[in-house]
């Protein structure tokens, strides 16, 4: 039976005369969650803030009296992060009355962990750190505690504890898990009983951490609440137990909890026999929680909620870490200490580099020049992105490679991240991370099918897997070595049906022995012929399914367990995939620090497919950012449309060629009347400056009228235009020819959605500009707006606005040009233009961006009056605006549009992200605002919540 403890019951103004009395402190008290405990916090007039903690009745003197002077101890311990007990003011750490007992704490500022999102990285290490010193200091502590009885919560109890508890729980499937924790707890036990004990917390979970709140800062720890639960026992418990609550809001708990053990390993070292037991204890706590719990339901549930509040997510955490193999997981952890992952590899290692009798896997080519590296990383040129849908083509590439630089075999390299494991039979563990397993742990040898493989030493055979129920999986062979450290494995997959029909498990082979041969495809797995070779130093319980690439996030443990495979190829070339380093250094160096870039931690992307991203390790990303690959990243037939037209002709414009024709004339059907003449360049910015150009040409003015918060390009002649740049960090204001109208927002600007008025209010701005430009002799020339403000924050303008706007505009005497380079090509859903939501017409359209889905691709729209205007004897020309690569492949963006019904989809897909995100409004303060049409969406944060006048979009 699980204890539960009595409140005291104490008046609060009694509470408030003794803290009069005792301590000289007056204020306002607010109550504060507890177990046992009942919780005040005090804030006094003065603003001083106190933690109020009246003892639970049913709490021995002995443990309190105890507990006490450990915290006065504390105290003198400037790296454990406790917070400080305040004595009376006569010196005294308890005040009794009536039986009640009272200690005040310092208030410790911050928030508690489970209140913080997200639990990051460097959070959860900052966790470890003062976890570890907390430890380190307690260690220090001589007084030993006094006995508890009935102690359940004690982690060494929960073995039992998870006995009584399954007999609580209903669902076979959650009584399993419970009993293979505690298996797997009690298998430890021996090893627990010759650790030292000493003085632990024992209980940091969630709701007992502080974390700094300031804003603009990382948040870190500032405080371990509530030594209640102290009591003796082995340092690693403690661990364990801040495993069980830091790892419950992860999808991979186990790489939070190498956080948490990375910072713990830098302030308190870990020793190897605790790192071998963390994994089942900090498993052993999640299960005895989840037991706890279930004791704690009364016949009809009625329950505190705070007791409960960890039950689910423990659930969870304990069914993801069931599937980990112990081993894997203590490797990770070590891993995570800077020890190998495996304490074998190192002996294994250097017993293989001794050996001299080692013979060929593969016959290799006398000639060195013979043997090359393929590169088949994320980003290589050999590869598409869609190389396990075509394994013929696929297979054509690699060959067409070897055989045009003369290599008879064909290396892929050690821990060399790869694209074509983008699949979901690579998903990473648990099967929900967007992390594939891409990283490859053995090195492939790339010959015709049916060459032969042999055994690089001497062994048995430890497994043949040929899957005969799924002829294209391909059989895989693991041979078993003997060393004086103990066994190593090697593993031969992709290999022929019949070469291995013959090999008995258990029997013996020599170095050099044939065991199997090279396969074709599909029986092979469908890959191109070749040998994937891989040396292993614990089968983690994985026997003849052991995994032949890892998540980027675990590679450092898995290379500890699958070391370099050329240990025993001896291939004389670099078989070792070596990332890119420093490329930001570089980049500022060589491109200049004013070049941007995003992310607290850049991204190094390397490859795009449809509607995702892929760094160099092959993680992959939703692009929810790009406004370029408007058909998505390297859509096959946009760059087929390039690829064939380049090899055909590539050359400057003043040629006839038919593709630009057939180009502008379909891009100009989606224009209304009289928008029918197309003025091809290379960019939106370079659109945007012949669009001035054009204006000035058939106004005769200058001056020019834009918005606040507006952004057209990058040329010195569309940054003086540009609010958002001549506005901003490094700006110099706007030349005498520019005057800025209010940005038309709804949701912070002068007028809101509570105005019937405010389209007209916000067009008259338009008007007031044009005005002032008249005044200082600047006869305006054109009005230059987004239709829907991209860089201010995906602001869409009133209803009528736009309208209203140019027809101000035009009365001052400016003609409108409608800036649609971020939003327009259907992109807003139900039209294919943002000046078209409004009901509006402007005179002059510019596109770039995704008119080319990423090719250097711009364009001016325009009617025949502004046309000819422009013809005024100087000559227009672009020396590449409109060649005939950039039309096929403009062409090719409209084609795909139409089939795949993408302005439909945009509609349609935007409708229900806007719908959902707009949900969140109700649940999080912080989501001021959800605006825009079809998928050109934003999301207003706000902090604080109140504040939307000085918010960022």
């Amino acid at each position: 039976m699980i204890r539960t403890y009595q409140r005291p019951a104490y008046p609060l103004e009694s509470l408030e005369r003794l803290l009069r009395e005792r301590w000289g402190y007056e204020g306002v008290l607010r109550p504060l969650p507890g177990e046992r405990d009942l919780n005040f916090l005090l804030e006094t007039g003065e603003r001083k803030r106190f933690v109020v903690k009246l003892a639970s009745p049913e709490e021995p003197d002995e443990i309190l009296a105890w507990v006490t002077d450990l915290l006065a101890w504390l105290d003198s311990e400037e790296s454990a992060a406790a917070p400080r007990l305040v004595p009376t003011r006569d010196g005294a750490t308890m005040a009794r009355e009536d039986a009640v007992r009272v200690r005040v704490l310092e208030h410790v500022p911050g928030v508690v962990l489970a209140e913080v999102r997200p639990w990051r990285r460097e959070l959860l290490r900052d966790l470890g750190r003062q976890v570890g010193a907390l430890d380190a200091a307690l260690a220090r502590y001589d007084v030993r505690p006094p006995a508890r009885d009935e102690f359940s919560w004690a982690l060494a109890e929960a073995g039992a504890v998870m006995a009584r508890g399954r007999e609580l729980v209903d669902d076979p499937r959650r009584r399993d898990l419970l009993d293979d924790c505690r298996r797997s707890f009690e298998a430890v036990g021996p090893a627990c009983a010759q650790l030292p004990t000493q003085v632990i917390h024992a209980d940091v979970n969630e709701h007992n951490v502080l974390v700094s709140d300031e804003v603009g800062a990382a948040p870190r720890v500032t405080g371990i609440l509530d030594f209640g639960d102290a009591h003796e026992a082995p340092a690693v418990f403690d661990l364990a137990i801040t495993l069980a609550y830091a790892t419950l809001r992860h999808a991979d708990p186990l790489q939070a909890a190498a956080a948490v053990v990375a910072g713990y390993h830098e302030t308190r070292p870990l020793s190897d026999h605790e790192l071998d037991v963390l994994f089942a204890l900090w498993r052993a706590r999640l299960g005895a929680s989840v037991s706890i719990a279930a004791s704690r339901r009364g016949p009809g549930g009625d329950v505190d909620p705070y007791l409960l509040v960890s039950e689910a997510p423990a659930w969870a955490a304990l069914g993801a870490t069931a599937t980990v193999p112990p081993h894997l997981a203590r490797g990770i952890l070590r891993a995570a200490c800077g020890l190998p992952a495996c304490p074998r590899s190192p002996s294994i290692v250097s017993w293989i580099e001794a050996r001299a009798d080692v013979m060929p896997v593969m016959d290799a080519p006398s000639d060195a020049d013979a043997v090359g590296v393929l590169d088949l990383s994320v980003g290589s040129p050999l590869l598409t992105g869609r190389d396990t849908d075509d394994t013929p083509a696929f297979t054509r590439r690699v060959f067409d490679e070897m055989r045009a630089r003369g290599w008879s075999l064909a290396v892929g390299r050690y821990l060399e991240p790869r694209g074509f494991y983008l699949t979901e039979a690579f998903a990473g563990r648990p099967a929900e991370m967007p992390e594939r397993r891409t990283v490859h742990m053995g090195i492939d040898l790339f010959d015709e099918p049916g060459a032969a493989v042999r055994a690089p030493v001497d062994g048995t055979v430890k497994s043949v897997r040929v899957n005969a129920d799924r002829l294209d999986y391909g059989p895989t062979v693991i041979l078993e070595h003997a060393t004086p450290e103990g066994p190593f494995w090697t593993l031969y997959g992709h290999l022929e049906h019949a070469s291995v029909a013959g090999l008995v498990e258990g029997s013996r082979v020599k170095a050099g022995d044939i065991i199997a041969r090279v396969g074709p495809y599909p029986e092979n797995g469908d890959w191109p012929p070749h040998l994937h070779f891989q040396i292993i130093t614990d089968l983690l319980g994985y026997e003849g399914d052991f995994p032949g690439v890892a998540a980027p996030r675990e590679v450092e443990a898995w290379a500890s367990f699958s070391p370099d495979p050329n240990l025993l190829l001896r291939l004389p070339l670099p078989m070792t995939y070596r990332p890119p380093v420093g490329l930001d250094e570089r980049r500022m160096r060589l491109l200049g620090p004013s070049l941007s870039l995003s992310y607290r931690e850049p991204i190094h992307v390397v490859r795009g497919i449809r509607q995702h991203l892929f760094d160099a390790s092959g993680r992959q990303y939703l692009d929810c950012v790009n406004n370029v690959a408007h058909v998505g990243h390297e859509h096959p037939e946009v760059v087929e449309a390039g690829r064939r037209q380049m090899a055909v002709l590539n050359t400057n414009t003043r040629y006839l060629h038919q593709t630009v024709l057939d180009y502008a004339e379909r891009l100009a059907a989606l224009f209304p009347p009289p928008l029918s003449v197309c003025f091809f360049v290379n960019s939106g910015s370079e659109a945007n400056e012949l669009a001035l150009r054009m204006a000035r040409a058939h106004t005769g003015g200058r001056g020019v009228v834009v918005l606040e918060g507006g952004y057209h390009g990058n040329t010195q002649g569309l940054i003086d235009v540009s609010h958002y740049k001549f506005a901003g960090k490094g700006g110099s204001g706007p030349p005498p020819w520019v005057a800025a109208a209010p940005m038309p927002d709804e949701y912070r600007g002068r007028w809101r959605r509570d105005d019937p008025d405010r389209a007209a209010r916000y067009a008259s701005g338009v008007e007031e500009a044009a005005t002032a430009l008249h005044n200082a002799g600047y006869a305006p020339a054109a009005f230059l707006a987004e239709t829907v403000l991209s860089c201010g924050g995906q602001v869409v303008p009133p209803a009528g606005y736009l309208a209203d706007a140019y027809r101000r505009a035009r009365a001052g005497g400016a003609v409108c040009i409608a800036d649609e380079v971020q939003v327009g090509l259907g992109r807003v859903g139900t039209h294919m233009w943002g000046f078209q939501t409004q009901d509006a017409l402007p005179d002059i359209v510019t596109l770039g961006k995704p008119i080319g889905n990423g090719h250097p691709l711009g364009a001016v729209v325009t009617t025949p009056e502004i046309a000819r205007s422009f013809a005024n004897g100087m000559e227009f020309f672009s020396t590449f605006g409109g060649n005939p690569v950039s039309a096929a492949v403009g062409f090719a963006v409209l084609e795909v549009m139409d089939r795949e019904a993408l302005r439909d989809h945009a509609l349609r897909v935007g409708g229900e992200l806007k719908e959902g995100l707009a949900s969140l409004m109700g649940s999080h303060p912080v989501v001021g605002d959800v605006r825009g049409l079809g998928l050109f969406l934003g999301i207003e944060i706000i902090a604080p919540p109140d504040a939307r006048e000085r918010s960022a979009p």
